[in-house]
């Protein structure tokens, strides 16, 4: 077993190694100067991506055996896990009232017209037409509509003398949305959120040169996946800590969109997705990118918010949640394409590009600083 997790875990090694020696050279990283700390600010960003894909991996191996939909549900619950530690750390030393706002637009933009537009795109270059159910689709985008709505577009016209009121609301009502959305995706709505694929068949396994066979290694338990992905976690938690303090050190030194810390957030949280979608949309498996990206979305949504607003009440200092018109735009956009394109239960090239250039759309306004 410890052979086998020396071996698997490379990813996941080098992260830790990494985290014990951003602590013992932090200083210098912080005060070595501008460039020392946007070069170590890159390091400890791929570093975090090295521990979650691990901590994907993890959570793919656990969701394959228990199923669908509990199996999607386990990977976009550690996808957003991954996104708070992160988002928590960073925004207690950026101190940007608009940091959580702009990394749920950000991942939701990364999510559906990145992951999903890039997925749809490649796929379809590959097999025409891809199919999945159409039930989700819809699902999916009604959910993310109310609940951005309710969290990131109302609050433009609550009054600030009020914003505990409505902060507090925004927490029940985001819990309840879940709530009910798992009452459904795993209870009597289930078929929702999944495909009856065709049966492929399956290739036999190539002897070795000397004749044998290699027997494939039985697969972790899953109480061994779920203790490594806590570990990735806590190395992730550890990394985002320096890693936010040269982040800050960076910004300092140069002119940067303001959204920066923003999309660094969105872009660690959303790597593992991004291989996964990729992987199943070239395996025709279009539904599985469908719960991914939009699964994502959903979660990243209804479940971060209310952690931060908690958050923001317990410190009693509300966040800045309500999205400029700029951004309420490009999400209502966003959800609309969606929307149309996911009705009919099939995907092609075409509508993948639709959402990857509205995803580009999206990286050149941040990079205006809009």
């Amino acid at each position: 077993m410890l052979s086998r997790l020396a071996k698997e875990e490379t990813l996941l090694w080098i992260a830790a190694l990494c985290a014990g020696l951003a602590y013992l050279f932090e200083g210098r990283m912080v005060h070595g100067g501008t460039a020392t700390a946007a070069l170590a600010t890159v390091l400890l960003v791929a570093a975090i991506i090295c521990a979650s894909l691990r901590v994907a991996a993890h959570a793919e191996h656990i969701a394959q055996r228990v199923g669908d939909p509990y199996g999607t549900m386990v990977l976009t619950l550690s996808a957003v896990l991954v996104e708070v530690v992160v988002l928590g750390i960073v925004m207690s030393s950026q101190n940007s009232p608009t940091l959580v706002r702009d990394t749920i637009y950000a991942a939701v933009m990364l999510d559906i017209n990145g992951i999903l537009g890039l997925a749809a795109l490649m796929g379809g270059i590959k097999y025409g037409e891809q199919s999945h159910n159409d039930d989700s689709g819809r699902t999916y985008g009604v959910m993310i509509l109310t609940a951005v709505t309710v969290s990131m577009v109302v609050p433009e016209f609550i009054p600030e003398h009020a914003w505990h009121v409505y902060s507090l609301f925004t927490i029940v009502a985001m819990v309840t949305l879940y709530a009910v959305f798992l009452r459904m995706q795993t209870g009597p709505h289930s078929y929702f959120f999944s495909y009856s694929y065709p049966d492929k068949p399956r290739r036999r396994a190539r002897p070795a040169a000397g004749g044998a066979i290699d027997a494939p290694q039985p697969p972790l338990p899953v109480r061994a996946s779920a203790a490594i992905l806590a570990a990735g976690l806590l190395v992730i938690g550890a990394l985002s800590e320096v890693m936010a303090q040269t982040l800050g050190a960076t910004l300092q030194g140069i002119t940067a969109p303001p959204a920066l810390p923003a999309l660094v957030v969105a872009v660690i949280s959303a790597s593992p997705e991004i291989l996964t979608a990729l992987r199943a949309a070239l395996a025709n498996r279009m539904q599985s990118v469908v719960n991914i990206a939009m699964g994502a979305s959903l979660a990243t949504v209804i479940l971060t918010v209310p952690l931060m607003e908690a958050l923001a009440l317990y410190n009693g200092q509300p966040f800045q949640m309500a999205m400029s018109p700029l951004q309420t735009v490009m999400m209502l956009v966003t959800l609309i394409v969606a929307a149309i394109n996911l009705n009919d239960g099939q995907t092609n090239a075409i509508e993948g590009m639709t959402h990857f250039i509205l995803f580009a759309t999206f990286v050149v306004l941040a990079l205006m600083g809009l």
